[in-house]
């Protein structure tokens, strides 16, 4: 294999992988190829990208539980500044883990990149002050076929580090804050989605 080590079905749960590029590093600073078709396809990896889209938040911002109902996307997901929970929950129908989670720490230092196939929820916490998100998508973006699981559900039992707050009965971030007193920031949509026993199912 190449300049990656890929971890699959991690959690338990098929499709999700953990994939730590070869870093290469001197006194200059370091070097990394950050994505290789050949590598990911010598790996078992035959997904196909057709986009790419970066986001920067700020810390105590909560984005997702999100997927495309129509048009699933799988998404390799990586962190190039900062520090963020990511999560991934299973909504494949007939899925031996459905509604099982799995998140993993991403951070500019540990560079890892967490693959999430179609048919999963996706979020992410930022934990550092500023984060910035890179995620290469195996669909097109299509407005309005958005649909979102709520954050805080408690049939599925995330655990989001550092967050305490008691579940209100709704996905609102009411009350909700980080260890260090900084509120819980989520959009008005993400605040609205409901919980697992009424979310689409892939």
């Amino acid at each position: 294999m190449g300049q990656i080590k890929v971890d699959k079905n991690v959690g338990g749960i098929e499709g999700l992988c953990i994939i730590e590029p070869a870093v290469h590093g001197d006194a200059r600073g370091y070097f990394m190829e950050t994505y290789n078709q050949k590598d990911m396809e010598e790996a078992g990896l035959n997904m196909q990208f057709v986009q790419d889209n970066q986001s920067c938040s700020t810390k105590g911002v909560l984005r997702g539980l999100h997927f495309q109902k129509e048009f699933p996307q799988g998404k390799l997901v990586r962190v190039i500044k900062g520090h963020v929970f990511d999560v991934a929950v299973d909504l494949r129908s007939g899925s031996d883990t459905y509604g099982k989670w799995f998140g993993v720490e991403l951070t500019e230092e540990n560079k890892k990149q967490f693959y999430i196939p179609e048919g999963f929820a996706h979020g992410f916490l930022v934990l550092s002050d500023v984060a910035e998100f890179c995620y290469k998508c195996t669909d097109f973006y299509h407005p309005g076929d958005e649909g979102g699981l709520a954050w805080n559900d408690p049939e599925i039992g995330i655990t989001w580090p550092q967050v305490t707050g008691e579940y209100p009965g709704s996905a609102s971030a009411g009350g909700y804050r980080l260890q260090d007193g900084t509120g819980l920031n989520l959009s008005e949509k993400d605040q609205k989605w409901d919980g697992i026993r009424n979310t689409f199912k892939f």
